[in-house]
């Protein structure tokens, strides 16, 4: 896994998410979760609020739940 992807905080997160098509669609505790369409499949990602950082075994969750491949998520941040 990229070293950029796991050094991503909460809002750094929901940002990306937004510039890949994902919409904030409801929050429950410190869980946020945002809904997309990708490859004609609505996708839901859960991200927890307030983070400083990502574990990698979350991170890959994250990136499992969007549908969208790792490089997608890289290409993003530059």
């Amino acid at each position: 896994m990229d070293k950029r992807l796991l050094s991503l905080n909460s809002r750094e997160v929901e940002g990306l998410l937004k510039k890949l098509g994902f919409e904030f669609h409801r929050q429950k505790g410190s869980h946020q979760q945002f809904v997309g369409n990708i490859g004609g499949k609505r996708r839901l990602v859960t991200v927890q609020a307030n983070q400083s950082h990502f574990a990698r075994k979350t991170m890959k969750s994250m990136i499992l739940q969007s549908g969208l491949a790792e490089q997608d998520w890289i290409e993003v941040i530059r």
